[in-house]
């Protein structure tokens, strides 16, 4: 019996995008073109008619912009949306509140003609592919418990307050490491503006497109009681500091002890990704060794599985966010399949989780307390 196939809505202001999208759509044997649009307005009107399994989905069009069109689509029924957006930081900033709106996943044009096939045709598709089916309503449901959350808590930064009887310099030779892919930036945002001092260096790789991490950056930095910025070459890992990998970079490392710093490399992809979780998480393990704690999270593919495994082997420790908050339960469900997952946690509960391990690992109880 033949395998229905993937039905595609595309969206974009851009005749010359639509083609593309739609040629590279209609060379597969997956999947079909089950309707365009170059405007939100008619977005929604095709939307009604064709039903389709994902929408690719302009992030800036005149009219009715990506936002908009996001939330009536999602209103109307929770499909799975992908973003296209364009390599700016307006459009950094758009994307990254059409993912808190519940876009499943983006892509980000190319900037050059030579780089189209591999965004708009091999990255896109295989996006799609692991869109087609995504449970939206969960994810929307997720999404709206983080929002009342804020709500109920206030959005202004966090007073930082002292967890444990700990200094910050007994924390300069631990380290943490964040592997994270789709459904990232909320699960992150969510973690950071909730965990608090003290904590050792924290760094984080989120897969994403290289004009997009340091506006995400900023926006974790204005959330969070913790210092967040994105990684540059020299950087010192610091307690209380957390470095994001710059996108299209392998984030690196080097150095003993209290005193290790940043290495940022230009080589290829690893397990499909630059910058890679496996390649943080293998000189995190090499350097800290029994002294760091792995923390992997929401993303598709495998990457950091092998990265878990070295930070186990190493004697470290690693916690993995669990199926039922994940947007997509896949590189830390590999990760916990092949048994490189000590302990699993459910995202509203991350960071008390990870709060209660820097404890039990590395610091003092409070004075009078036994």
């Amino acid at each position: 019996m033949a395998t229905q196939k993937i039905r595609v809505l595309v969206v974009d202001d851009s005749a010359v995008i639509r083609a593309m999208i739609c040629d590279n759509i209609g060379s597969t044997s997956d999947m079909e073109v089950a309707g365009t649009a170059r405007s939100g307005e008619k977005a929604l009107e095709v939307f009604e008619s064709v039903h389709p399994d994902v929408v690719t989905l302009d992030v800036q069009m005149p009219g009715m912009d990506g936002l908009e069109t996001l939330d009536s689509l999602l209103t109307r029924h929770p499909v799975p949306v992908i973003m296209v957006s364009s390599l700016t930081r307006a459009g950094a900033d758009v994307t990254l509140d059409a993912l808190e709106r519940g876009a499943l996943d983006y892509i980000a044009k190319p900037e050059r003609g030579a780089d189209a096939k591999e965004v708009l045709g091999e990255k896109l598709l295989r996006t799609i592919r692991s869109a087609a089916g995504t449970n939206v309503g969960r994810i929307l449901q997720i999404r709206r418990d983080r929002k009342q959350r804020r709500a109920e808590q206030g959005t202004r930064k966090a007073v930082p307050t002292k967890q444990f009887d700990t200094a910050p310099e007994e924390l300069a030779d631990k380290c943490i490491a964040i592997g994270i892919s789709t459904g990232g930036p909320p699960a992150l945002a969510s973690l950071f503006e909730t965990l608090q001092p003290p904590m050792p260096g924290i760094v984080v790789v989120q897969h994403m497109p290289a004009s997009f991490t340091k506006p995400f950056a900023w926006r974790l930095n204005s959330l969070s009681s913790l210092s967040i910025k994105e990684a540059t070459i020299g950087d010192s890992l610091r307690p209380n500091h957390v470095l994001i990998a710059p996108g299209g970079s392998h984030l690196k490392l080097r150095g003993r002890g209290k005193f290790v710093k940043v290495l940022l490399n230009d080589g290829p992809t690893v397990s499909s990704h630059k910058p890679s979780v496996d390649v943080l998480m293998a000189d995190v393990a090499r350097i800290f060794g029994n002294r760091c704690l792995g923390v992997i999270m929401t993303g598709m593919g495998r990457d950091g599985a092998q990265g878990c495994a070295d930070i186990r082997a190493a004697g470290g420790y690693v916690l993995g966010q669990d199926e039922a908050t994940s947007d997509v339960y896949g590189m830390n469900k590999v990760a916990h399949v092949e048994g490189n997952v000590d302990q699993q946690f459910g995202l509203s509960h991350a960071a008390g989780v990870i709060g209660n391990q820097v404890k039990r690992l590395w610091c003092r109880a409070p004075v009078g307390v036994r």
